[in-house]
């Protein structure tokens, strides 16, 4: 399973939106504010969207708007991460595409 770290958030928003010459972006800073370290909502934006191409993973807009700190950040991610490598509880099971096709013995809904 992959895990996302402090040290890859700090990489992937130098690279989107650079560091604010006031504050130094590094892993002591893990609990201050972003707006504390000269980060806004847009390079949060550009930050979660690159997390998201480069992991795959959705984050959820309700989940991101209450993203504070680098931390909080780290940990939604992590818990999506985990979210889509576990099978939920409350799915369906898969059922095999043959067993859908039509002589296969099972009805075919049509509309």
């Amino acid at each position: 399973m992959t895990v996302f770290t402090l040290d890859e958030l700090i990489r992937i928003m130098r690279e989107c939106a650079g560091e604010d010459e006031g504050a130094e972006l590094t892993a002591a800073a893990a609990d201050e504010e972003f707006d504390q370290l000269g980060y806004d909502s847009l390079a949060l934006m550009a930050t979660a969207s690159r997390v998201e191409r480069e992991l795959g993973v959705q984050l959820p807009e309700e989940g991101m708007a209450d993203v504070r700190t680098p931390a909080a950040f780290v940990a939604l991610v992590n818990v999506e991460l985990r979210r889509d490598v576990e099978p939920r509880r409350d799915a369906e099971p898969r059922r095999d595409a043959e067993q859908d096709r039509p002589g296969s013995g099972r009805p075919v809904e049509t509309r």
